[in-house]
């Protein structure tokens, strides 16, 4: 099976690196591999103003154009240093017919309600 790569390098300023305690978890880049038919590696990049373990990013989401989750990133510490910061999920499997998803991150305050990015699959 070929590999498909579609990098989306979108690096929001306005989104991007907020003031300590600012809200919302951003997504600011996203690259998609199709690793076998239907099932890909997401590579999520993510901004948040973590300030330990209070408030911080906690997970990021693959979701459907209908709002089903696909597959959850959990975040298990906060990263107050490293911002922003990339992580990655596969083995994710996407049903037939599903072309486009949304990737969402959310954080332990304010749940959703930042930045998301929609990528067309490869």
């Amino acid at each position: 099976m070929d590999r498909f790569v579609l990098v989306l390098l979108v690096l929001a300023v306005v989104a991007g690196i907020r003031p300590a305690g600012a809200g919302e978890a951003d997504v600011v880049a996203v690259e998609v591999i199709e690793t076998a038919e239907r099932v890909y590696t997401f590579h999520v990049t993510v901004a948040h103003a973590d300030t330990g373990w209070e408030h911080y990013a906690d997970r990021w989401d693959v979701v459907a154009p209908d709002g089903t989750v696909l597959g959850s990133r959990v975040l298990y510490h906060p990263h107050v240093e490293e911002q922003p910061f990339r992580r990655s999920l596969s083995g994710v499997a996407i049903p037939q017919g599903i072309t486009q998803v949304e990737l969402r991150a959310h954080e332990s305050q304010h749940g959703l309600g930042g930045a998301v990015m929609s990528v067309t699959l490869p």
